[in-house]
């Protein structure tokens, strides 16, 4: 494997297919490195290093003698064109940049960004066959099961990670979670799912808070924050430039009044992600600082929880700063490839969001058996003492549960993809499941580059999915979220590091530009409330789909004629829309609105869970059943409408340096395999791989001509954009320009495009 010297003494890791994954769509190459090698020390971690102009012209020169001028005897051959030559493009500087500088967000090498071979033929089995299609993402699962089951075994960080939260609870500390986008969400999710729900019932009890309140303090609620990178803005959207920033992540920790002594839990799927490493090391900083630093003490505290092998995270130097520190507890979640090629919002953050869960419902069973009797405790909702191996345990029942609702989902499935694909539009509306109806509604736009969630600003419907909270208003829809105020970042703590401290000037112009869109005044752009004015503007007319979701207790009321639920269900009978219902209670039995798992009446589908909340007052088994079946059926849905190429993600919007390396390597490798297929070869002939500066040199060719075409490009991708332009290029032997592109990646689309050229 070639290696590269970097500045920190590391080592640059090769980005070729991982031995065993296999290439995509079976046909791929591994990536040509002659765009980066022999060009001296490279800077990873974010920055941009002056390589001087000699640098830069040696990069240009490599990017451009990959792509292999013919010779003047070649020259009517266009097969030995050069693809950029061939369609008229000069590299551009943030390219050269992308693939000389910023190789350490080059990842293609993780295992969560390879291939399961579970789901390898998806977009296509699941046209004709969705049920197929939703058991192929659901055996994926079966991974998280098994990790689960071996962290039972050996649970001894999480036993520290308990013992240091039940400390903190009692020493009156924080407890911080802090991730960025689906981690993120997740830290939002502990606190406003889990921990302040759980905490107002308590003072809701008179009995219950006359003995807690004193020993935990009145402020106990506000214990503990869930924080993202960009803070409460991004659960809409990412905000450019914010997730390659370690920076931003000490900001954060500052400014939330994060101390020495608090506990502190970055969690990252990838374990790469810029944003969290900053926030630990901060943390660690914190400790360093004072006199007498222990390692031993701050790694009781302070902990990194990610999903990726350790081999192949040393590689990046950012990684390795937290694996190689004694001063950080590591707690390692890897479940192994995902259901879809690099979407750790599904088995990643699933295996997250249970073991931390666990982990923070155990410390609270712990510190309330210390001032409550067995009686009370029950009250509470923890019935007999229960273990951090006897929480873990609950994932197999629950996974089992998840795939017995197919047949039902199915229909779902099939009625939300048939809703979009008539050019209609989808309102899921929930309370107890708010924010994991709402986290699963704001990650498919990034991961299928669809429209985000519309602003009032709107005049009409866009995003094809809207979430309504039961809430009056905008202020009162976010405190439903979130159970506390909408919280963002001041511009004015940010900004002068922002402009003084960012080195590399493509990140600090982007984060500049992000931080206008992360302060307060963002709330007031979101409606997502149930409201007669939300109604009035934006309620679902005839061919729209209404879905609830509903925990527990809620499925009963939902049969009740005087009931909120009962209101959104006559709303879209009254339009003529379809009905969706979700319901996850305690037993299969109880529930008027939950009954059965059949089709129901004309128009309205039923899917119904039995997860058991006994002893789990934080309802973590029925969200974490809720986040599975929404994950697997929205990206079944995308599948259905030809968003999805094998199981590879070729809608991806490339919006964070991350995302643009596997943007990348998508185009690459599909574009390679095509060129190797025989239906191709034998049409066309043979030709010369794609290297990887040329594929990011289209990337960003296309992201250049999709800039300020809003109204033109609608959902496109620039992945697709790119893949097609190659190959058609190619087939006509002459530049197949972006706007005649354009028309084929809007129909048939790329899953259809490249079909015509066999499997």
């Amino acid at each position: 494997m070639t290696r590269t010297n970097t500045d920190d003494g590391g080592t640059s890791r090769d980005h070729s297919p991982v031995r065993g994954s296999g290439p995509i769509r079976g046909g791929g190459t591994s990536r040509d490195r002659s765009t980066v090698e022999g060009l001296g020390p490279i800077r990873g971690g974010g920055t941009s290093r002056d390589h001087g102009r000699a640098g830069v012209l040696l990069a240009v020169l490599a990017i451009f003698l990959s792509a292999r001028t013919p010779s003047p005897a070649q020259e009517t051959d266009a097969r030995e064109i050069g693809i950029l030559k061939l369609l008229g493009i000069t590299a551009s500087a943030e390219s050269i940049d992308y693939v000389v500088n910023k190789t350490e967000f080059q990842l293609h090498t993780l295992l969560t960004e390879q291939r399961h071979p579970k789901t390898w033929n998806l977009g296509e089995r699941i046209q004709t066959d969705t049920e197929a299609g939703l058991r192929m993402l659901f055996a994926v699962d079966e991974d998280v099961q098994a990790r689960v089951e071996a962290l039972a075994k050996d649970s001894a960080a999480l036993e520290s990670l308990a013992a240091e939260i039940e400390s903190a609870i009692l020493d009156k500390r924080r407890i911080y979670f802090y991730g960025c986008g689906a981690t993120g969400r997740l830290a939002k999710q502990m606190e406003s799912s889990f921990w302040r729900p759980f905490w107002k019932r308590i003072a809701s009890d008179a009995s219950l808070w006359a003995k807690l309140r004193g020993p935990l303090g009145p402020a106990v609620e506000d214990g503990l924050i869930g924080e993202m990178t960009g803070a409460d803005r991004a659960l809409i959207s990412s905000l450019e430039g914010f997730e390659d920033l370690q920076l931003i992540g000490r900001l954060q920790l500052a400014d939330r009044n994060i101390k020495k002594g608090d506990v502190v839990i970055a969690v990252t799927e990838g374990g790469e992600t810029s944003s969290v490493i900053g926030t630990v090391l901060a943390a660690l900083d914190q400790w360093k600082a004072a006199p007498g630093f222990d390692p031993a003490l701050s790694r009781k505290k302070l902990y990194f929880v990610y999903n990726n092998p350790d081999d192949r995270l040393r590689p990046f130097a950012r990684s390795r700063a937290v694996l190689d520190e004694p001063g950080i507890t590591k707690i390692n979640l890897t479940t192994g490839p995902q259901a879809i090629t690099g979407s750790t919002r599904m088995q990643a953050t699933t295996s997250e969001t249970f073991v931390l869960g666990a982990a923070l419902e155990t410390a609270v069973e712990r510190v309330l058996r210390r001032f409550l009797t067995k009686r009370e405790m029950a009250q509470a909702g923890f019935g007999g003492e229960m273990t951090i191996e006897a929480r873990l345990a609950a994932f197999g029942p629950i996974l089992q549960e998840v795939k017995r609702s197919v047949p039902a989902l199915a229909r779902l499935t099939d009625l939300e993809a048939r809703t979009y694909g008539a050019g209609r539009f989808s309102t899921y509306f929930a309370r107890a499941g708010l924010i994991t109806v709402f986290i699963d509604s704001t990650e498919r736009s990034p991961t299928f580059r669809l429209f985000p969630l519309d602003t009032v600003a709107e005049p009409k419907r866009k995003c094809w999915i809207q979430v309504w909270a039961d809430a009056p208003d905008i202020p009162s829809a976010w405190r439903a979220f979130l159970g506390r105020p909408f919280r963002g970042l001041e511009p004015a703590l940010y900004r002068g590091p922002f402009e003084t401290e960012i080195e590399d000037p493509y990140l600090r112009d982007k984060a500049l530009a992000s931080l206008t869109r992360a302060g307060n005044d963002q709330q007031k752009l979101y409606d997502f409330s149930f409201s007669d004015s939300a109604v009035k503007k934006r309620g679902p007319g005839k061919g729209d789909l209404c879905v609830m979701a509903l925990l527990g207790s809620e499925a009963e009321e939902a049969g009740k004629p005087g009931s909120l639920f009962a209101r959104f269900e006559r709303l879209a009978v009254s339009a003529g829309a379809g009905l969706g219902i979700i319901a996850v209670t305690d037993t299969r039995e109880s529930g008027a609105a939950g009954a059965g798992a059949g089709p129901g009446e004309p128009g309205m589908v039923r899917v119904r869970l039995a997860v058991p909340s006994d002893n789990d007052p934080f309802r973590l088994g029925p969200h974490i059943a809720l986040k599975m079946v929404l994950n697997a059926h929205s990206t079944a849905v995308m599948a259905k409408l030809g968003k999805v190429v094998g199981n590879t993600m070729t809608n991806v919007s490339p919006s964070n340096l991350k995302l643009i390396g596997r943007a990348t390597f998508l185009i690459q490798s599909h574009v390679n395999d095509t060129l190797g297929r025989p239906d191709w070869v034998r049409q066309y002939g043979t030709r010369r791989p794609v290297s990887y500066g040329e594929a990011n040199a289209v990337l960003f060719d296309s992201i250049a001509f999709m800039q300020d075409r809003s109204k033109e490009i609608g959902q496109a991708a620039e992945v697709p954009l790119s893949i097609i332009r190659i190959l058609e290029s190619v087939r006509r032997n002459r530049d197949f320009t972006a706007e005649e592109t354009l028309v084929l990646v809007q129909k048939p689309g790329l899953a259809a495009y490249l079909a015509e050229f066999g499997n």
